[in-house]
């Protein structure tokens, strides 16, 4: 099972993002010069072969990162609000927003919050104004915390 902390809430929510941008480049220059070794030795056709292969790949990673955007856009939409709901978390109960894991990073009913080594599942009201934390165990002990 997999916990965040307020730190990762604030820094790392782009990382997916930034792969696929950084893999779209390289196949972008990759692109350009196949195209330009095409052009120069029109006569060779492993290089035209070469640059559709090139450009395959480039739309497959295009249309993956529209897909990651469009599921990642309600994400971040929430993810501003789970750094207040950890803070609200560690402020009624006497500690640091550091000591206070989530496993979700968007604010949603149900979500496990753990602190002082205790699990607690989040039931939220209908107007999402107020919580209740209901004591919870796990299946899985293992867990790994996302700093």
């Amino acid at each position: 099972m997999t916990f965040y902390t307020d730190h990762y809430l604030a820094n790392h929510q782009q990382l997916n993002s930034l792969i696929n941008y950084a893999v779209i480049l390289v196949l972008l220059v990759l692109l350009a010069f196949t195209l330009l070794y095409y052009f120069r030795h029109q006569l060779q056709t492993k290089y035209r072969d070469l640059g559709i292969i090139i450009f395959l790949l480039l739309l497959i990673f295009s249309g993956l990162q529209v897909t990651n955007l469009e599921k990642s856009q309600a994400q971040h939409a929430q993810a501003p609000q789970m750094r207040p709901f950890i803070q609200a978390v560690a402020r009624d109960h006497h500690l640091k927003p550091s000591q206070v894991v989530v496993n979700s990073t968007t604010l949603t009913d149900g979500i496990i919050v753990r602190f002082n080594k205790q699990d607690y599942r989040v039931n939220f009201s209908p107007s999402g104004d107020n919580y209740t934390l209901t004591r919870t165990r796990v299946v899985d002990h293992h867990v790994n915390i996302q700093d």
